[in-house]
Parts: C-alpha cells; structure tokens; sequence
C-alpha cells in the first residue's frame, strides 16, 4: 500500500513541496502534498546531487532550503533553474510568527522553525520545544505566536564524550537502556550521572516554566527525543517532524505572500 502511494507520487501531474534541510553530516529532504508530509529521505550525498535524484522522480512546486553550513550556491541555482519558487531560510526570509528573539542573526533557525512548526500544530498554546540533538536546546513561544527565546545545553552524547575527554581515566561510553541513581561500579557511576542528570535537568526546566505559564505544551524531538520521552515525568508529545512542519510552514508563507505581491 506504501509503495502504491510513493509511486503515485512519482506521475509527473502531482505538485509537491520540497523541503531541504542541511545538517553538519546529512542532507534531509520533506516532501509535502497539500500541507501534508509525505515522505522524508535523508542522504550524506553531495546536496545537488541529492536533489538532482529527487527532481528526477518528483515535480517540485516550491522549495526551501535550511542549512548550517555556508550558503548552498551550487544547489540554489539548480533549484532556481527547475522550481518556480525557491527560499532560503535566513534572519531576513519573513516568518508567520513574531520573532522578539535579540541576536537573530545568530539564532540557529532550526530553532525557530520547529517553534513555528509546534505553533502550527497547537496554535494559541504556550509552547516549550527541546530539541534533544548534539546539543539541548529550549525554546518558547508563547499563546500570543511570539517567539521569545530559550536556553542551549550540551546533549547525551556531548556529556559522555566530555567526561571522557577532560578526564585521564574514565572511559567513552553512550546511552544505556538501563540507569541507576546509584551506581555500583564506575560504568554505572557514568551512565547514571550522565542520563539522570538530563531527565532531571529538563524535568525542572520544564517545572520551572510551568510557575508561570501553568498551561504549557510540551514537544520533543531530535535524535534523543524518545529517550527524554520515556524518562521525564512531565506530559509531552513527541514530534521527529516538527523542524521539517515548520519549515513548510514559512514555505507556504513565503509562497503565498509572493503570489499576492
């Protein structure tokens, strides 16, 4: 039934939107049909020719690109060339929300995106988004669709690698599936700090927040989203597509906006 829909897809009538998104190892592609994701590809191929293998398949309505890295230049001006409507998303591309953010040159949009993208999906909630990735970062929005900011904190595996690196004796180690608050031996010890103290740690951010805004939605995503949706006590939805929803979302913006100028 999967195959069926995906290769329906591919009949050359159907309009998508294509949603690039760079990371610092990875290249993610979204494809989107009318305001639904329908797919998601993720690649460590060059950028062009990740798209160059997508446009062959797909007929692109409108795209947007979001990178870490420099500018794309090679993949803007194939996108240019095939696609009638391609953004790039930075401080300057228009949002659907108030961004009340004071360095927004140096605000990683990933970061504003997924805000947008939970906005979406809850509007005229309070929202904290953490995005567990390489880093912890929280980031809120209130019921009024203002962005305001949020905190960054180092993620599990830039704990693990920290505590080995800084040290003479303790070893690497990664996530375990089992925890303890007490550690009997120094793998433990390790396993226990480390994991316990980001449960506690956004379990009492999140806590804190709700002093003041005792409504407030939760969502997670990034790679060790479950595993913070497995141990933190608070309520939360978790959400692996929020960032890839909310770049869409200032995609069809964009879009729509430029038709009507």
């Amino acid at each position: 039934m999967l195959q069926a829909i995906y290769n329906n897809l591919r009949i050359k009538s159907i309009l998508l939107n294509l949603i690039i998104d760079i990371g610092n190892t990875k290249i993610k592609a979204s494809l989107f049909r009318d305001g639904k994701l329908i797919d998601t590809k993720t690649s460590e191929q060059t950028d062009t020719d990740f798209a160059l293998d997508i446009l062959a398949d797909f007929t692109i309505e409108h795209a947007i690109v979001s990178s870490v890295r420099e500018f794309p230049e090679e993949l803007m001006r194939l996108l240019t060339s095939k696609i009638e409507k391609v953004f790039f998303f930075d401080a300057q591309l228009p949002v659907p929300i108030e961004n009340l953010y004071e360095s927004k040159n140096t605000l990683g949009y990933d970061r504003l995106a997924a805000c947008i993208g939970a906005y979406a999906k809850n509007p005229g909630q309070n929202i904290l988004v953490i995005d567990a990735g390489t880093a912890i970062t929280f980031d809120f929005i209130n019921n009024k669709g203002q962005y305001l900011g949020g905190c960054i904190s180092p993620g599990l595996s830039m704990r693990y690698k920290a505590l080995h690196h800084f040290t003479k004796k303790l070893p690497q180690l990664s996530q375990q599936d089992d925890f303890y608050l007490i550690g009997k031996n120094t793998n433990e010890a390790i396993t226990g700090g480390v994991q316990n103290g980001i449960v506690f740690e956004v379990d009492s951010y999140i806590a804190k927040l709700k002093e003041e805004y005792a409504d407030l939605k939760v969502v997670l995503t990034g790679g060790d989203a479950s595993f913070l949706h497995q141990h933190i006590v608070n309520n939360s939805d978790y959400e692996p597509n929020i960032l890839a929803i909310g770049l869409h979302h200032i995609l069809e913006f964009n879009a729509s906006e430029s038709a009507n100028n």
